[in-house]
């Protein structure tokens, strides 16, 4: 566990707080006393994207949050920022991303969806569960960080904007050959597409996990105008999703924050049962990564620092 921020250091002026995904990064600057002086946002800042690209996003969004609030930019040595950046999962990833970075008064690296469980639950236990074009799950109990999820499209993504896509796919297909029902949303799929199955096989060559995700309102239409298999696969994604939170009580997280972009249309299918454990966020995951900044744990087992 990281040592508690030393406040009292006179070159620790300054608190930053990064949520960084695939689309893009936010910055949150606030001052010794929780004053907030400054906000912005920035490019992508996935480090599997480059780390190079990434911290030139984050240091060029943390320049426009200084300005906002009257100081100067590129003062680093002034400033302890808490890191929450998608594509950190181990111990190297957040080295990595530290020694690729300038010299700040204090840095510390997590990944997103640990920050973003320290804000939801204001550094107490609890756990989030993410479903927008891709989902994971994840948890901190008791100074302990539990991944469940969020492998990547290509082998998981339950529960998400593009699995319904993925699954909506292969439904309209089996549908058309015969395999499973044939119903006005699978014929509607097909033709969404130009009419012909071999007008899906090119589409999938080279679509991305966005692109699957797009196909997401054309499902949902159908299943809420009570279409039997656009029904059956929404029902499916809400119950993986509901898998997740089960695993998250029985890793000892009682409440489960639900965010994402797919997570308010997914819950009315969610089963009451594990309904009864979402709750809602009390802040961001850019609170979250001011709580790191200031000596909270970074969920990586050991002290990340530079």
């Amino acid at each position: 566990m990281l040592p508690l921020m030393n406040t009292t250091d006179p070159r620790l002026q300054l608190f930053a707080g990064v949520d960084g995904g695939g689309t893009k990064c936010r910055v949150r600057v606030r001052d010794a006393e929780g004053v907030l002086l400054g906000e912005a946002e920035g490019g992508p800042a996935n480090i599997r994207l480059g780390l190079n690209m990434v911290w030139a996003n984050i240091l060029g969004a943390l320049d426009q949050a200084l300005v906002q609030g009257g100081r100067t930019s590129g003062e680093w040595q002034n400033i302890s920022i808490g890191l929450g950046l998608a594509g950190i999962s181990a111990l190297e990833d957040a080295e990595r991303t530290l020694k690729a970075g300038p010299k700040f008064g204090r840095c510390d690296a997590a990944s997103d969806a640990h920050t973003a469980c320290l804000g939801a639950f204001s550094g107490r236990d609890g756990a989030i569960l993410i479903s927008g074009t891709g989902s994971a799950a994840y948890a901190w109990v008791g100074q302990k960080s539990t991944q469940i999820g969020g492998w990547g499209f290509e082998v998981c993504d339950n529960g998400s904007a593009a699995d319904l896509g993925r699954m909506g796919l292969r439904a309209a297909l089996e549908g058309h050959d015969g395999l499973a029902p044939h119903s006005d949303f699978t014929r509607a799929m097909i033709q969404h597409f130009g009419g012909h199955p071999a007008d899906i096989v090119h589409w999938v060559t080279t679509a991305k996990p966005r692109d699957y995700g797009s196909l997401a309102p054309l499902i949902m239409g159908f299943a809420n105008g009570g279409d039997v298999v656009a029904e059956a696969i929404v029902q499916r994604a809400a119950d993986d999703l509901a898998r997740y939170i089960t695993r998250l009580n029985a890793v000892g997280a009682h409440k489960v924050c639900l965010v994402g972009g797919m997570a308010p249309i997914f819950l009315p299918w969610i089963n009451p049962q594990a309904r009864s454990s979402l709750a809602e966020a009390e802040h961001d995951a850019m609170e979250g990564a001011l709580l790191m900044a200031h000596g909270i744990s970074n969920g990586l087992g050991e002290t990340v620092t530079a």
